[in-house]
Order: structure tokens, then sequence, then C-alpha cells
């Protein structure tokens, strides 16, 4: 049951408008969004910064798989379940998504930033070696603009993570646990 409820949408009063850009971009509106719209200017803060991060150098497929990873991490079912569900969409098979909730990829300059994501959260991006951490990914290939864009990825799925968790928001795409890929570990 949530413990913050989902705006009414057939009467959405001062989120009409974001509700209906909603809408009219994916087709529905998750419940995730119509739970924040009970905040009109958070809801719109949320799509302004995942907007702008659609201009970004990560690919879509990578700005997921970093959402995977922080998912696992902050053991958010509700995000675990809506990004690989859109993962899905972008070529991530389900084995794959599964690595991506605990950190881990096949492909090597993935499978570096999905580390550094998962450690960066654990640590609230305090490694024993910031400038260690940062080289390692520069290493594997990953640009300063990509490590810029990295932490804005995770930036913005620790707030759908904690938002989710403090709501309670019902998930509705395929439930996926978000920890259950840990006990495979």
């Amino acid at each position: 049951m949530p413990h913050i409820a989902p705006i009414d949408l057939s009467n959405p009063g001062e989120a009409a408008d974001v509700v209906a850009a909603v809408k009219q971009k994916i087709g529905s509106v998750p419940n995730i969004f119509a739970t924040m719209a009970q905040s009109p200017a958070a809801l719109n803060a949320y799509l302004a910064f995942g907007g702008a991060l659609d201009g970004a150098s990560l690919s879509a497929k990578l700005r997921e798989q970093i959402a995977l990873t922080v998912a696992g991490v902050n053991a958010c079912d509700y995000c675990a379940s809506a990004h690989t569900f859109i993962a899905k969409s972008l070529g991530v098979s389900a084995e794959e998504a599964g690595d991506n909730l605990i950190g881990r990829a096949a492909d090597p300059k993935t499978a570096a930033i999905l580390r550094f994501a998962g450690e960066a959260v654990r640590n609230r991006a305090t490694f024993a070696d910031n400038a260690e951490a940062l080289d390692e990914l520069r290493s594997a290939g990953v640009s300063d603009t990509e490590i810029v864009e990295i932490v804005a990825v995770i930036a913005l799925n620790i707030f759908t993570n904690y938002f989710n968790h403090l709501a309670g928001t019902e998930v509705d795409f395929p439930f996926v646990d978000a920890t259950a890929s840990r006990s495979a570990a």
C-alpha cells in the first residue's frame, strides 16, 4: 500500500499539464509519475533533469544500465522493475539486466562504469582515493564528459530510489526484485 497516494488521474488539478505531457510522450502515466505529481514542481524538475540527460553523450542503454546498478545498490524494486523493462526495449537481455543490478557487465567499459556507479552510491562518492577511481574510469576509455554525466545519472536515480522507498510506490511494471541478483552473486 502506498505511503503517498498517486493523484487521481481523472482529475489531476494543478498537475494536469505535466501529466498530459507524460501521457503524450510515453503513452501512459506510470505510478511513479502519478505519485510524484502530488508536487507538479517536483515532477517537472525530475522530467527536466531526465530530459536534459537525453542529450548526453552516454547512450540511453548505458543510462539504463547505470540506473539498474543504482537500483540494485539501493534495493529499489520499483526502479529495478521499470529500468529492466526500459532496458529490454533498448536491447539489454534479462540476464544482462540482472548482472547490471549487481554492477556487472560483459563489456569492459560498461563494467568499469557500473563498478564506479555502485561504489559511488555505496560510499556517497567518497572513494579511498577519488583520483584513483577517476583514473580507473579514464583507463577504461571513459572521458571527463562521460564521468560528469555518470554522476548526473546516479543523482537522478538516487532521487527516484529514495522517492519510491518513502512513497511506497506500487510497481506497475513486470516485477523485478532488486536484491534477487545479489544472492546469485
